[in-house]
């Protein structure tokens, strides 16, 4: 009689899923807010929109962590990926205005290993609590065959709300806005396809592989604030394509950002990656957010009391440019 074949033989191994399931429920208990229907392990999550909004209008966005997981398969480092796959979804819809209500996830490997992949959990759960959303399901699934071995890619989902007279569109922005930048905490999630080939296979310092891991800053607390306390007009989340390809994304037509790069100290990390690269200064801003993670606009009388508050819940914020009259196609200008 043939031997009966099993779904882990097969390369699925259903108890390790379990286990994961038990060990990632104490940290996203965590992040639950009081909208939240039910907890970890159903079919389907449950929320409810928060009471306190009259006209909600929801905000979704979905993105990974692209190619910073090779680097942190090499420095087997997990623990801090799950902070960027959190920040690229939330910073996202902050861009709107929007609250974060709630975060998915969504785990792919080729053998699920329970100990790899509740650290990764655990920081998907960090970054849920520094973002204020609730960390409220998501997947986890075993393809044999169709990953190297060790590795796995990641999927992060988020839905916020915001009042639809609340809704930041840059509509409203017009020559003589200021602009504030907030720091970034290095590369964040963006450029590391040209960062590992900059990199290369040499053996890196501890200093310049932390600089790379520094998981992307989250802002939505912070911003959330700034948006009770003052009009923005405008906010853009610098991810791939640098302040360049960004910051134009939210201008209406006559109207360009013109960007003072002296304005703000850029962080060692990125003069290091020029200098090793050999890269051009254009294409830097082209690729990196160069210190920059997040630009906001506000009217060019609110911009002290803009960076002030900011500063006060913790960002560094700086003035870094302004709004002017264009006769082309919105863009942005490094001066």
């Amino acid at each position: 009689m043939a031997k009966e074949l099993t779904y882990r033989e097969a390369g699925v191994d259903i108890d390790a899923g379990d286990a994961l399931v038990e060990a990632i429920k104490p940290f996203a208990k965590r992040t639950l807010r009081p909208e939240v229907l039910g907890g970890i392990g159903g079919f389907g999550a449950l929320c409810e929109i928060p009471k306190k909004y009259q006209n909600p209008v929801l905000v979704s966005g979905t993105d990974g962590v692209g190619t910073k997981l090779k680097l942190a398969f090499a420095q087997n480092r997990h623990d801090t990926i799950g902070i960027d796959l959190v920040a690229m979804s939330v910073n996202d819809i902050l861009t709107s205005g929007a609250e974060p209500l709630f975060f998915l996830d969504y785990y792919v490997c080729e053998r699920l290993e329970v100990r790899v992949a509740t650290q990764v959990v655990k920081g998907i759960a960090k970054g849920c609590e520094l973002a204020g959303c609730a960390l409220i399901g998501g997947e986890t699934a075993e393809h044999p065959g169709a990953f190297p071995k060790d590795e796995y890619d990641l999927a992060g989902f988020a839905l916020g709300v915001v009042e639809r007279d609340r809704i930041v569109d840059g509509h409203s922005i017009a020559p003589g806005d200021a602009l504030v930048g907030l720091a970034s905490s290095g590369p964040h999630s963006n450029g590391f396809s040209l960062i590992r080939r900059i990199i290369g296979s040499d053996p890196l310092s501890s200093d310049i592989t932390d600089s790379l891991m520094e998981p992307t800053r989250i802002y939505v607390k912070p911003v959330l604030k700034l948006l009770g306390a003052m009009p923005v007009k405008g906010i853009a989340h610098i991810t791939g394509g640098g302040l360049v390809g960004n910051v134009p994304r939210f201008l209406p037509p006559g109207t360009r950002a013109v960007i003072r790069k002296a304005a703000w100290p850029r962080p060692e990390i990125f003069n290091w990656l020029q200098k090793t690269g050999n890269v051009a200064e254009d294409e830097m801003f082209r690729v990196f957010n160069c210190g920059i993670g997040m630009v906001l606009v506000v009217p060019g009388d609110k911009v002290k009391m803009a960076t002030m508050l900011l500063e006060r819940e913790g960002e560094l914020a700086f003035e870094i440019g302004a709004i002017e009259k264009s006769d082309g196609a919105p863009d942005a200008v490094i001066t």
